[in-house]
């Protein structure tokens, strides 16, 4: 995923994935540094408000002075934070860190950094608890910072929540990035697969990470050798359902959320939701998006929808449809929430703070909305109905023209 080499002090700016060199994404920023200065009080404002006009509204040009600023202002703040192409399209960077790369070897002693928010991470934690790598692979969880930077600290209570550095001891990501040898001064993102003994980034490409916990590490780390996210006989279909996903659903709610030009989000928006028309469709009559297979391409596809009523719809403006008016795509969704350890790895409190209270270029007043019906975990886990799926010949029909 990928959005731009941000300026020093904007680089850790948001919750944002960025753009692999092939079609699969991959992971989050943080958001703007927001002031520590405390507003100015209300009593204050009233004062100041009375003496300049009373009890009428502010002057015309006063108004339209504000406007004009704002607009300036959120227009430099979005080009540091999601760069745009000239039509005002969101585009972003490539991961600095690939699993792939040649010169590569498969490390032993692993550490995963995630956020709980990030969507790109939350693919992570779901494949390392289904492949049973939750001992082999011990995870540290940052969250936002009062800087928008991604820091730990030690949250306490059940769960998975937001904890210290159990690795290097670092009180923020971006000094963990700086250990390795020769440094790093790039963007600091999540999720992040640390090798321990060499003491450097391994990768930072989700993708490449789902894909190396699936197959990289059976034998005596995984705790489920037998489950197999990618089978060589849907290699195919995996990647015809990620070269969908990827540009339409998973990068297209942020390209709705950080277009910059009506001309932009109305391209965004309506390829997100023919999208999930069509996603719809084919979920009537097929139970994963390959058949009757759980893979990868459902792994990418959930952590998005999982988090669409909380914040997509509201927050990045993807307004036309929640997903609880897609009656298969929703099923779908609670289906895969109801597969053992997925639910436990999300954390509706933490993605809706994380979003609402951190993007502040969308949200200025740091306002978080009520969760919406349907959403909360009791409402997840009622039947889905989706076993009786009839599955006859899906598989052969899915490639065809």
């Amino acid at each position: 995923m990928s959005v731009v080499s941000f300026s020093p002090k904007f680089q850790h700016l948001l919750l944002l994935p960025n753009k692999p060199r092939k079609s699969k994404p991959n992971c989050c920023h943080v958001s703007p540094r927001m002031s520590s200065q405390p507003p100015p009080t209300p009593d204050l404002l009233s004062t100041v408000t009375n003496l300049l006009w009373g009890k009428s509204l502010p002057p015309q040009l006063l108004i339209s002075t504000v406007r004009s600023t704002w607009n300036a202002t959120w227009h430099l703040m979005m080009s540091q934070l999601a760069p745009s192409d000239p039509s005002g399209s969101y585009s972003r960077p490539v991961s600095s860190f690939r699993a792939n790369s040649p010169s590569r070897q498969n490390p032993k002693n692993l550490h995963l950094y995630v956020a709980l928010a990030c969507p790109w991470a939350h693919r992570t934690l779901i494949v390392r608890s289904l492949k049973g790598l939750d001992e082999a692979v011990p995870v540290s969880v940052a969250g936002p910072g009062i800087d928008g930077s991604w820091e730990f600290r030690e949250a306490g209570g059940s769960g998975l929540g937001p904890s210290a550095d159990r690795a290097n001891g670092c009180r923020t990501l971006k000094e963990v990035y700086r250990l390795r040898r020769g440094g790093y001064d790039g963007r600091s993102t999540v999720p992040m697969l640390w090798d321990v003994d060499k003491k450097d980034v391994f990768c930072n490409e989700s993708y490449d990470i789902i894909e190396f916990f699936n197959s990289g590490l059976n034998g005596e780390m995984a705790g489920d050798s037998t489950m197999d996210l990618s089978p060589p006989a849907l290699k195919g279909e995996i990647e015809y359902w990620n070269g969908i996903i990827y540009p339409n659903v998973n990068n297209g709610v942020y390209r709705c959320g950080f277009a910059q030009s009506q001309q932009a989000y109305d391209k965004a928006v309506n390829d997100l939701f023919n999208t999930l028309d069509m996603l719809d469709a084919h979920l009537s009559s097929s139970r994963y998006l390959c058949g009757d297979v759980l893979t990868l391409a459902d792994v990418c596809l959930f952590t998005t929808m999982i988090r669409f009523d909380l914040a997509y719809n509201v927050l990045f403006k993807c307004t036309k449809k929640k997903l609880q008016e897609y009656p298969h795509l929703h099923a779908y969704t609670r289906e895969i929430y109801q597969i053992p350890k997925v639910a436990v790895t999300c954390n509706f409190e933490a993605i809706m703070d994380g979003y609402y209270r951190i993007l502040f270029p969308l949200n200025p007043g740091g306002i978080r909305p009520a969760m919406p019906c349907g959403c909360e975990h009791e409402f997840l886990c009622k039947p889905h109905n989706r076993e009786s799926i009839s599955l006859s010949n899906k598989h052969a029909e899915v490639l065809q023209p």
